[in-house]
């Protein structure tokens, strides 16, 4: 199993079981107990144990079928690394193709090699195992490291990561594998470099001004907590486990606390790391999984973790990260630049934040526990095409057995609804059999993170891309997508063609963010959502009002004053579909079929809708201030061939350059060159017949009431649904607002309108009044002091009218004879 250095330093020491329970955050079970009470000697070797046992997974059968399949995948990497390993007296390296060994990015990648071949010698039924010359071997090879690359006598160059991180953390774990082996002065040595790089978990060795924060943060309290039990020091273990709750600065950077800004956690379920980069999917999952793996190193003993706070990790699970899987899929809008990671495709990710969550349920609260391995049973069972088996460890491969052997756990069916992450610039919904996410940016989040030769490609991924995911269609981004899809055309963008040079080429990373102060969305019910984004283009003079209205079976894509004056022509994507390696799905145009072979373009002007075999449906309905003969509507099938080496040169996460061809049909409205107000509306039927669609577009059950710069709306008569952005001050279908804003009214079976919703704070810019349809206008206006919500019937329900207010206040005013309307703009 060849991983990132991300996913092996977080899975090698993070995935065993620690079946500890929790107590108000505290594990304990009467093993850990008579640890404890023993002398501090044993303590050290208990929990040292416990570290290895973590790398291991310690006992278990190794006839059974599925532990032998991983433990075959074990023996087969470890044994062509230690094949490979250069066991002369004149080594420049370990590896050939890690020379020379001095260099931050040849050693930081040869521990984790290291630490494979001992998990491989201390692990039963490998051909490593227990082997007298291997842990020689490996005994003298860390002595090369540390004498030729790694050792206190040297400063830091290049990436910070390899010396802080990710070096010291393979090489703590190494050695607690090897503990019975290595010389008490070589051991010694290594604890001093890494006390020297990795000192404590709250700041930047390299910058000590700098407080770690987020996924950093959390693998350094690991590394410490494994220097302190190696040299046996109490006061460093101690250390390492108060960084989690930043003891040091009261808390400032506790990774338990719901932050406003920066790098952690928001309480709307949002993880932000690199200060405006959304990374649940990566740093989130990392921070997850070092915080869980040392809260159950630690339980029971005198170190263990007491913190009340550690609640706000448990939230997290349903809060921030289930809405972003998709059966065992990590989904692409939050995994940043490691979408150009070849080792490290949607499954994969997926797979460790599954792993990390069992690893917490194993010491969490029983009603946290419960619903987390229901979620997980869901996740592995429903997910055919990546068996979770063949993606993760031995370690990981235990829990997730016990879970789906025990028929007390329930398979957790998808989850459903609508989530919307104003923090962090992203927007969920959810149906039974598909999911779509949207990533949006502005000048808080980011648009893409590149650098360190990552995410060489990824200029539009945060400019409105939308991603369907389809039950059916497990493979669709992880099956070569990143590397064949043509860059400039990722669903949902409205882009200028004009050509663009690789981003973060250089040392470091980077972000871009771009100027505009609208993204986000609203949501109503739990269930109906509406987003927007206001785009202002990277180096072009493009400009757009872009907005998003998410229904049970439909998403309304509209876009308005779509202007620019480069010259260059400019696109809106509707649809990049990957047909993977020789698919040929049917494609209809009202009820047409298309030609299916490769390279097949065509102009579908006037066309009303079309419909791709296997995904779904898409209508292009009239429109308010749509032009004459409306914007041409272009569909194109081609094969394209890239290579995963062009979008990643990273020193440790770099692409092969093998060639890799995908079939793609991709339809789009060609705006032309300079447009002027241009304008788009386009509506995505996932997983809808192509009768159902022509249905749709004929019977059209959503009107799009209004669609340019100043207001963009959609009624849903059937749903008695009405959604509307406000750009500025406006109207549409009854409603008026007084400036900018996101309302979305439902009428009841009775004709009244009402809604129930959740006031949520978000930072706003503006003041909005939007005063409800004629007949009840007049029955509430005036703006009384904020509170949480309008007092709740007796049905559960709320009443009141609610408005959006500066500076995160929610101020309402409770209204019980009136209808309701839900206002929640975005952040800015």
């Amino acid at each position: 199993m060849d991983l990132t250095r991300r996913q092996t330093l977080t899975l090698a020491g993070a995935t065993a079981a620690a079946a500890l329970p929790l107590t108000a955050g505290v594990a304990s079970a009467a093993d850990a107990v008579e640890a404890a009470d023993a002398p501090a000697a044993d303590a050290f070797d208990a929990l040292l144990a416990r570290a290895e046992e973590q790398l291991t997974g310690g006992a278990f059968d190794t006839a059974d079928p599925d532990f032998a399949a991983a433990v075959k995948a074990l023996d087969t990497q470890a044994s062509a690394w230690w094949k490979d390993l250069d066991r002369s007296a004149g080594r420049k390296a370990l590896w050939a193709d890690l020379s020379p060994a001095s260099d931050p990015g040849m050693f930081g990648q040869s521990y984790p090699r290291l630490r494979t071949l001992a998990t491989a010698w201390a692990t039963p039924g490998t051909s490593l195992t227990g082997s007298a010359e291997v842990a020689d071997a490996l005994v003298a090879a860390l002595g090369f490291l540390g004498s030729t690359g790694y050792n206190p006598a040297r400063g830091e160059s290049g990436n910070w990561w390899f010396w802080e991180i990710g070096a010291p953390r393979a090489l703590m774990d190494t050695c607690v594998l090897l503990r019975s082996k290595l010389p008490a002065a070589d051991l010694a040595g290594y604890v001093a470099t890494v006390a020297k790089f990795c000192p404590n978990p709250d700041r930047r060795t390299n910058s000590p001004s700098l407080s770690e924060t987020g996924a950093n943060r959390a693998d350094k309290a690991v590394i410490v907590a494994l220097r302190g039990l190696l040299a046996r020091d109490a006061a460093t273990v101690a250390l390492a486990r108060d960084g989690l709750s930043d003891v040091r600065d009261n808390g400032r950077r506790s990774l338990f606390t719901y932050v406003t800004s920066g790098d952690g956690f928001y309480e709307d379920g949002s993880f932000v790391q690199h200060d405006s980069v959304a990374y649940t999917g990566t740093y989130g999952s990392v921070l997850l999984g070092s915080a869980g793996q040392l809260i159950a190193l630690l339980a029971g003993s005198d170190w263990a973790l007491n913190d009340p706070k550690v609640s706000v990790l448990y939230e997290a699970v349903e809060r921030s990260f289930s809405p972003v899987m998709f059966d065992g899929l990590m989904m692409d809008a939050l995994r940043g630049r490691a979408v150009s990671r070849e080792r490290a495709r949607d499954y994969n990710d997926g797979a460790v934040t599954l792993t990390y969550i069992l690893q917490l349920a194993a010491g969490a609260p029983a009603p946290y526990a419960d619903r987390w391995r229901a979620l997980a049973k869901g996740w592995i069972s429903r997910n055919k095409a990546n068996p979770y088996a063949g993606l993760v460890g031995i370690p990981a491969l235990a829990r997730a057995k016990a879970v789906l052997d025990d028929k007390a756990i329930p398979a957790a069916e998808r989850l459903t609804g609508h989530f919307s992450f104003a923090d962090m610039d992203r927007v969920v919904h959810r149906r039974p059999g598909w999911a779509l996410a949207l990533s949006l940016s502005s000048k808080r989040i980011a648009a893409y993170e590149a650098g360190n030769g990552e995410n060489l490609h990824g200029w539009y991924t945060g400019d409105g891309m939308t991603y369907l995911y389809d039950g059916d269609d497990l493979g669709q981004f992880g099956d070569g997508f990143w590397p064949t899809v043509d860059p400039y055309r990722l669903p949902g963008t409205t882009v200028d063609t004009r050509a663009r040079a690789d981003l973060g080429t250089g040392a470091g990373t980077g972000t871009y963010r771009p100027k505009n102060a609208v993204a986000g969305g609203a949501v109503l019910q739990d269930r109906y959502g509406a987003a927007a984004m206001e785009l202002i283009a990277d180096g072009s003079t493009l400009q757009a009002r872009k907005a998003w209205f998410c229904l049970d079976n439909a998403v309304v894509a509209l876009g308005a004053g779509i202007t620019a004056s480069d010259g260059r022509a400019i696109e809106t994507v509707v649809e990049n579909r990957s047909l993977h390696t020789d698919g040929a799905p049917r494609l209809l145009v009202d009820g047409r079929r298309q030609p299916g072979e490769q390279g097949w373009s065509a102009s579908l002007s006037g066309a009303d809708w079309a419909h791709l075999e296997g995904t779904g449906g898409y209508v292009f309905p009239d429109h308010p201030g749509r032009a004459p003969g409306g914007v041409p509507l272009r569909a194109l099938r081609e094969e394209r061939t890239g290579t995963w080496g062009a979008l990643n040169s990273g020193a440790d996460t770099g692409g092969d350059t093998d060639p890799v061809t995908r079939r793609y049909v991709t339809l789009w409205f060609d705006h032309g060159s300079s447009p002027t107000d241009s304008s788009y509306a386009y509506v995505l039927l996932p997983g809808a017949s192509a009768v159902a669609t022509g249905v749709w577009a004929h019977s059209r059950p959503v009107r799009i009431v209004a669609n340019d710069a100043t207001v963009q709306a959609v009624e849903a008569r059937r749903l008695g649904l009405l959604a509307a952005h406000f750009w500025g001050p406006g109207s549409a279908g009854g409603l008026t607002s007084s400036g900018p804003g996101t309302v979305l009214v439902r009428r009841h079976g009775d004709g009244h309108l009402g809604r129930r919703g959740r006031p949520r704070p978000h930072r706003v810019d503006t003041h909005g009044r939007t005063p409800l349809p004629r007949a009840q206008d007049d029955a509430c206006r005036r703006h009384d002091h904020a509170h949480p919500g309008p007092p709740a019937r007796p049905d559960g329900r709320r009443r009141g009218l609610t408005r959006a207010q500066p500076h995160g206040g929610t101020r309402m005013r409770s209204c019980p004879s009136i209808p309701t309307v839900d206002v929640r703009p975005r952040r800015a």
